[in-house]
């Protein structure tokens, strides 16, 4: 009776250490996995935030095309463009420049991974 009791153990130490192994790969093949996922989600996030930039820069440099810029002074300046969608891009500033026959408008973000840098620049007739 005491071998058997012993049998039974060791059966049981090995179907537990068996258990930890498997457990221990399972964490160890879920890790990279789940980092491409949260680095995928951060990529994506910046992609749409550049896009809504892009969007709210193309729109105000239309109305600049339009005649809008002869409002503003020569050189760089702030910008506050009158878009509903600035409410999903993250804290960044707008700078306009208006100099000879040309206008540029530019978006900066304030931190990285958050869409980058978006400038548009035409050409005036005065």
């Amino acid at each position: 009776m005491v071998t058997f009791s012993n049998r039974k153990t060791r059966r049981r130490a090995s179907i537990t250490a068996e258990m930890v192994i498997a457990l221990g790969l399972l964490a160890g093949s879920l890790l990279p996995i789940s980092y491409s996922f949260v680095s995928e989600q951060r990529l994506a996030r910046a992609a749409y935030q550049r896009a809504v930039a892009m969007e709210i820069v193309d729109g105000e440099m239309e109305a600049m095309v339009a005649g809008e810029w002869k409002a503003f002074h020569a050189g760089a300046q702030n910008y506050t463009p009158r878009a509903a969608a600035l409410k999903n891009l993250p804290p960044g500033s707008f700078t306009l420049t208006v100099g000879g026959d040309r206008v540029r408008l530019e978006w900066q973000p304030a931190g990285r991974d958050q869409g980058g840098r978006v400038v548009r620049e035409v050409k005036v007739t005065p």
